[in-house]
């Protein structure tokens, strides 16, 4: 049955927080997705519309995984489903693929559950010869994910966690900036993770003119560009994430209004946690 879920696996939980693999019977969206792209899902009828992005595709089984952290109320409902429910919808895939090519020494740097939807672009970039330095970054040991993944086609690997319990101590920008110092020849740096870390890191690589690209998760309701909920401000004009990304050059991001409009629901949204309607999941 279309939208089943086949597999479920938490691959990571700290206190309240978990992180979870799904994988999902879906033949046409595994058939046609490419890296970089993503599905738009609803669990149940009359719930919201979130975007996920493709973690990897079965062809032999039909299938696609996602992974998602549970930090809102539809991916906390998305987080109690068992093996063999059926989700609601998806759509995709959407969104413009990456454009996977030589480019030469690539960084690609995850933070938190980012590092999932970076691991098909470093594993496609592998295969066209790059040189792949990633950086994956957790709050603590226990939420870094797709480590034994990532050691099969890095040739660096690097790890931070904000409370030192595992790889280095610190942030991901402070490993980017010790590569930079290196004298490290970087032609590409590719970042996927909160929009402080990726602004941060755009700040950094626009001072040595280092191409940088970054996956935006924004907040999505039709994701065919037609609600404008997504919509940012990009090389001073308007785009959308949906149709136009979601990835783009990250020093032609307007990164003070993203953050602002990505605010937007954060009161419904606690207040939605907070009430008896929440206490089921």
């Amino acid at each position: 049955m279309n939208n089943k879920i086949i597999s479920k696996k938490v691959i990571a939980e700290f206190s309240n927080t978990r992180i979870i693999r799904i994988e999902v019977y879906s033949p046409i969206i595994s058939e046609h997705y490419k890296p970089g792209q993503f599905v738009i899902i609803m669990v149940e009828e009359k719930g919201e519309r979130i975007p996920l992005t493709i973690t990897e595709t079965d062809l032999n089984k039909k299938t696609i995984s996602l992974i998602f952290q549970e930090i809102g109320y539809t991916t906390k409902l998305l987080g109690n489903l068992k093996e063999d429910d059926v989700l609601y919808h998806i759509a995709g895939p959407l969104g413009k693929p990456t454009e996977i090519t030589n480019y030469g020494t690539v960084v690609l740097i995850g933070g938190g559950v980012g590092t999932a939807e970076i691991y098909p672009v470093a594993k496609s970039l592998k295969e066209e010869k790059n040189k792949i330095i990633t950086i994956i970054g957790a709050k603590n040991k226990n939420l870094v994910i797709l480590e034994e993944e990532f050691k099969k086609i890095s040739n660096e690997l690097y790890i931070t966690t904000d409370d030192g319990s595992y790889g280095e101590k610190g942030f991901v920008s402070d490993i980017l900036k010790k590569l930079i110092n290196q004298k490290i020849k970087i032609d590409l740096v590719y970042a996927v993770g909160p929009i402080p870390m990726m602004k941060v890191i755009s700040e950094i690589t626009k001072c040595y003119n280092i191409r940088t690209l970054v996956s935006l998760n924004t907040i999505m309701i039709d994701a065919t560009g037609m609600c404008g909920s997504c919509r940012i401000t990009y090389d001073g004009k308007i785009n959308y994430v949906c149709c136009d990304g979601p990835e783009f050059d990250a020093h032609k991001i307007d990164w003070e209004e993203i953050t602002n409009r990505n605010k937007t629901y954060l009161k419904q949204e606690e207040y939605i946690l907070k009430s008896s309607f929440c206490k089921h999941i």
